[in-house]
């Protein structure tokens, strides 16, 4: 059974960091990517950043330069380095592993991080 367990999340204050971690088990499958997304009330979910097996990075627009992720492959862990944080960065954390195909997609329970101003 795939279990991703984040951790990490909690209240900071504007222009505060937080770091979020991502165990992954029971993968049985070849993981090409590892990523996190999040969610606002009343919004889609949506990318935050991935990085694949490869240790190559994507961002969204709205968090270059403050966030970093980064990977151990050999824990299958995921983290989250998040720096300058805004009041909009407030929402649930999803920590997601993509394999070979959408059958091998898996989210975690998420991990909220709330930014006051």
């Amino acid at each position: 059974q795939v279990q991703l367990v984040e951790s990490g999340g909690g209240l900071v204050q504007a222009g505060g960091s937080l770091r979020l971690s991502c165990a992954a088990s029971g993968i049985f499958f070849n993981v090409n990517a590892m990523g996190w997304y999040r969610q606002a009330p009343g919004k889609e979910r949506e990318l935050v950043a991935l990085i694949t097996t490869r240790g190559r990075t994507n961002y969204a627009d709205s968090v270059k330069s403050r966030f970093t992720i980064s990977r151990d492959n050999a824990k299958n862990t995921v983290y989250l380095q998040m720096n300058s944080l805004k009041p909009e960065d407030t929402a649930v954390y999803y920590c997601e592993v993509h394999g070979d195909g959408p059958e091998y997609d898996y989210s975690g329970q998420g991990t909220q991080v709330t930014v006051s101003s």
